[in-house]
């Protein structure tokens, strides 16, 4: 039903609506709260410590007041709470400066930030008290924009839920199986909670039939993939062990040699391959796709390789041409200018280059193979399900290998990588050295200094990772700019080299060469060398602000160094002293297992978090911040294999399932 049927909702609104990705009373009973208040539980600020999160009111004092500068805006009050005095800001939110009025108490809920004797709220959500007193109990709150207001949202809400009337598409007999409760007062709890209790179970129910859709969809997908072979491979067992000893200089281990086994397996089985291949960094990978690289090119036909940025499909192209000899590599990227693109291209259709090794470059509608038979993403968790779609398509039914540097947890794996069989590299080659871990705070960040200085004289090399590249008004945040400038006084004798995402492919290629030529002693750079950078001589990871990234990324930021028989180092460094933050880079200190750190990565920050911006208005919104366990996932995911197995029709669940599978098929990991 139309938006503009909801007594609270004009035309203006509608639009408003529709900014936030809602344009139906289906979409607004799906918009779930990010959060919510009990407002029996308020806080004096005073008190609280520096990142708390809080539910306080004050006194606005003066006309808010809006800064804009470069990148944004900052809008800015300063408030009183029975004497005390504190700040309220927002970061780009210029609307939010017409929703307050000097004189008036506001109910906020936020962050608290504690710097240089100041106090303030940063980013929070805010009721004028007089509305919120007539409140009681657990208030759902919602992401706003524009003229929107929280108590708007949570009344259009709750109509648009009665519109609706959500009804399960899981059939009746497996809901009694399983005990579900009616999804129709499930959406009506999340909306208008009658405890945090009621909360949770309701939230728990949703989430079962989300991620019922979802996994059927990739169930339905799936099984349309199970192709029968056509290309035939004529490699052996035998040639197969003959390239691995000849072309790698060290033992495989029981992993990689599980992983070989695997793909071997199907590539010479009667099914086309739909498989990825997960391992924590460092785990030999790359080694392993080029076996199924081998298996393809030495039976007559061609392969490709695609990766997420310039630097790492150079460093495949150079690992490819290695282990290839005999055979054509072809390279093509982004920053190669027309010409020398249209010269790959003609060599790649007349079936000249035996492997072609690329960035989404290799997806430009003009890159026709003459017989693709494999199709290889290197670091899939940076591409979406449409885009490794299209790359299939300039092959008739190609094997398909996926590599994810990023462990996962299996219930994330079940959502992002439903449609793939799925294998996990395990272990470790045993040539790696184990990396130190420590975090660094401010007084002793000269003292690592001095060492990192020492560990350059000594020949090797050390990278130091911000979080942005330049700098703000904020100032709290070190930038890749301004630390590089800082690094060439406080370390006159380091050659230091700076790299960024904003930088061309082509300067970018210059200084990551530099880098492993040993040009360069120490490189400042943003989180761009996260993926697959190999450079053996680099034993030292500084991060800046370490307590700005996600576990998960901490962890493949770390794995850049420790990548030889050197004894490596990874400095975290952070202002924090207590608090989550603290406790989140002991997690980081303390473990080297990436899939454990996914584990607690996916705890801390949720599925939504885990997942890259592309999913903005789309996945996330689906079930927004819903306090439910992983548990209702693997429910789901076992009344949807009895639904399967049961042979039922599919017709009750098909345009659901199909929808939440279209929702969710560009998304990305971060």
């Amino acid at each position: 039903m139309e938006l503009t049927k909801i007594r609270y909702v004009n035309e203006k609104r509608e639009q408003e609506f529709n900014k936030l990705g809602i344009f139906d009373t289906a979409d607004l009973a799906r918009y779930f709260p990010r959060a919510y208040l009990d407002l029996r539980e308020r806080q004096l600020l005073k008190y609280a410590y520096h990142n708390d999160v809080v539910l306080t009111a004050g006194r606005v004092l003066n006309i808010p007041v809006t800064h804009y500068y470069r990148r944004g805006g900052l809008v800015r009050i300063t408030c009183e709470q029975e004497g005390f005095f504190f700040n309220v800001i927002w970061f780009n939110q210029p609307y939010v400066a017409n929703k307050l009025k000097a004189g008036e108490e506001y109910l906020f809920y936020g962050r608290v930030r504690r710097e240089t004797g100041e106090v303030c709220l940063v980013n929070p959500t805010f009721e004028l008290c007089e509305k919120a007193f007539r409140l009681k109990g657990i208030v759902p709150q919602y992401t706003v924009k524009g003229s929107l207001t929280q108590k708007l949202v949570r009344d259009a809400a709750r109509l648009a839920v009665d519109i609706e009337k959500p009804k399960s598409i899981i059939p009746y007999d497996l809901q009694e199986k399983y005990a579900l409760t009616d999804l129709y007062s499930a959406y009506r709890e999340v909306h208008n909670p009658s405890g945090f209790e009621q909360e949770k179970k309701a939230a728990s129910r949703i989430a079962v039939e989300e991620y019922f859709a979802l996994i059927s969809a990739f169930k339905m997908i799936k099984g349309g993939r199970e192709q029968v072979r056509i290309n035939k491979y004529s490699c052996n067992a035998s040639s197969l062990t003959d390239f691995i000893k000849t072309r790698f200089p060290f033992e495989f281990t029981e992993g990689q040699k599980n992983a070989v086994n695997e793909i071997y397996s199907d590539m010479l089985g009667g099914k086309v391959m739909n498989r990825l291949m997960q391992g924590d960094v460092g785990s030999g990978k790359t080694a392993v796709s080029l076996c199924a690289l081998y298996i393809s090119v030495s039976s007559g036909y061609q392969a490709v390789m695609l990766a997420p940025t310039e630097v790492l499909a150079r460093q495949n192209f150079s690992a490819v041409k290695k282990a290839f000899p005999d055979y054509n590599v072809g390279l093509i990227t982004g920053s190669m200018t027309a010409k020398e693109k249209r010269e790959v291209k003609q060599l790649v259709q007349n079936g000249f280059f035996n492997i072609l090794v690329g960035t989404h470059a290799v997806l430009e509608d003009d890159v026709v193979f003459k017989n693709l038979s494999l199709c290889i993403c290197d670091e899939q968790q940076r591409f979406g399900v449409a885009q490794r779609s299209s790359l299939l398509n300039k092959g008739v039914t190609p094997d398909v290998l996926v590599m994810s540097a990023t462990p996962i947890p299996r219930t994330l794996s079940l959502i992002f990588y439903g449609d793939l069989d799925i294998t996990t590299i395990s272990d470790k080659p045993k040539m790696r050295v184990g990396i130190q871990t420590n975090i660094v705070s401010t007084e002793k960040y000269n003292d690592m200094l001095g060492f990192i200085e020492r560990e350059i004289k000594d020949g090797k090399q050390a990278y130091f990772v911000c979080p942005k590249i330049d700098g703000d008004e904020e100032g709290s945040v070190m930038s890749a700019t301004e630390l590089y400038e800082e690094m060439k006084i406080k370390l006159p004798s380091v050659r230091v080299g700076l790299l960024h995402g904003k930088m061309k492919d082509k300067e970018k290629n210059s200084v990551m060469q530099s880098f492993k030529d040993k040009a360069l002693d120490l490189l400042v750079s943003t989180t761009v060398i996260e993926v697959g950078v190999d450079v053996p001589d680099a034993s030292v990871m500084v991060i800046y602000n370490a307590e700005r990234f996600g576990l998960s990324q901490l962890h493949q930021l770390r794995g850049r160094v420790g990548r030889s028989d050197i004894k490596s180092y990874c400095f975290l460094l952070t202002k924090a002293t207590e608090g989550v933050a603290i406790e989140r880079l002991k997690i980081i200190k303390d473990n080297a297992d990436g899939f454990k750190i996914s584990e607690y990565d996916y705890k801390l920050r949720g599925s939504g978090d885990f997942m890259g911006d592309r999913q903005s208005g789309k996945f996330m919104n689906d079930l927004g911040a819903l306090n439910y366990g992983t548990d209702s996932i693997f429910l789901a995911k076992k009344i949807s294999d009895e639904f399967f197995e049961s042979g039922k029709s599919l017709d009750g669940i098909k345009e659901v399932a199909m929808k939440k599978y279209e929702k969710l098929k560009d998304i990305t990991l971060n």
